[in-house]
């Protein structure tokens, strides 16, 4: 029983893998196909539809008819087949290739953003650079002219008294302060600038990673990334590749399974045969305990309800033999009348043996 619902129920799984399929590949196609020639969009997605459909009627009507269609039509149905499948692969792959070009034209927006303010971090790194060596500068300079008021120190002797004096000099002093107090000044300036180009140096990489987290590109595109630094190959190329394998994958595989789809509902059908009379009848299923229990149930009738009694039957008489004779029919009719004595039989029907029948014929 439930072998039987299986073997019902399968076709129909495959119908509707194969419709599923179908429906999907003619989908993709008449959408690919209409942005080719966006011009006629619409009438170009009401003929590819009819197209699609037709290709379906063509697959099952070549396997259905295949022994009945005439050559020269059958050569070009299977021609127009292999062509809308080629039709139908074309839109499939346009579609497939502009929904990668937008995403690649999304990925490209976002790595110019990223290029124009890594441009503007390096310049803030340049002068972040330059103000950096100056300021070092500044502070050895500022450290020299400290260390220079400190040592400001002129010794001479008294000419009435004759002792060593020491003192400082007032207008090294007054020198070394002015420039004191402009290093200071230059410094805090670019103490300054340092600060502020650090907070834009900061603001910078804080944008990078935002606009690199913040779009779904680079989840879209990671795999081909990956794939494309780990073979060496534009992501284009692999691409290409991608797409072409799936193409050569999709509509023949609903083909397939239209053309498998009919195979399976054909074995569904009862299998039937013509009998000597002209007549289609039922094939019947005949298996080996079949065949057995026929043969058994033939034994107990020739020996009828009690087969010991057949041991202990006294022998009959024998009876005179009486010579018949029969009409004979032409022989090319005994296949037919023995194929119908066979089913006969397998259905228990008490019929005349092969030798008795075998009599009528030439």
């Amino acid at each position: 029983m439930i072998k039987t619902i299986q073997n019902k129920l399968f076709p129909f799984i495959i119908a509707l893998s194969a419709l599923s399929v179908s429906a999907s590949a003619a989908f993709y196609s008449v959408s690919g196909l209409s942005k080719l020639f966006a011009g006629a969009a619409f009438a170009v997605i009401v003929m590819a539809a009819s197209l699609e459909v037709a290709k379906l009627v063509i697959a099952s009507l070549l396997y259905q008819y295949r022994k009945n269609l005439p050559r020269l039509l059958k050569y070009y149905l299977s021609a127009a087949c292999l062509v809308l499948i080629l039709i139908t692969s074309m839109g499939i792959y346009g579609f497939l290739s502009a929904a990668y070009q937008e995403t690649a034209a999304l990925a490209g927006n976002v790595d110019a953003q990223i290029a124009l303010i890594e441009t503007k971090r390096d310049n803030v790194k340049e002068q972040l650079a330059i103000y950096s060596d100056e300021k070092s500068s500044i502070n050895e300079a500022v450290s020299d002219l400290r260390s220079g008021l400190s040592n400001n120190v002129i010794q001479y002797k008294d000419k009435e008294t004759g002792q060593l004096i020491t003192t400082t000099s007032s207008s090294t002093r007054r020198a070394l302060e002015k420039q004191l107090d402009q290093a200071i000044g230059r410094q805090t300036e670019i103490n300054t600038r340092v600060d502020n180009l650090n907070q834009q140096l900061f603001d910078y990489e804080t944008e990078i990673v935002e606009v690199t987290s913040n779009n779904n590109v680079a989840g879209e595109l990671g795999p081909l990334k990956y794939l494309s630094g780990l073979t060496g190959k534009p992501m284009d190329q692999i691409i290409n590749v991608l797409l072409l394998t799936i193409i050569f994958v999709f509509d023949p595989l609903a083909i397939a399974l239209v053309i498998a789809a009919n195979f399976a509902f054909e074995q569904l059908q009862k299998k039937t045969k013509e009998n000597v009379y002209g007549e289609q009848v039922e094939e019947e299923e005949w298996d080996e305990e079949h065949a057995h229990d026929m043969v058994l149930n033939q034994m107990i009738e020739e020996l009828g309800d009690d087969p010991l009694d057949y041991l202990f039957e006294e022998p009959k008489p024998e009876e005179p033999q009486v010579i018949k004779e029969y009409v004979k029919v032409p022989g090319i009719l005994e296949s037919h009348v023995m194929e119908s004595l066979k089913h006969a039989r397998r259905r228990g029907e008490n019929v005349p043996t092969n030798e008795e029948i075998s009599k009528f014929f030439n």
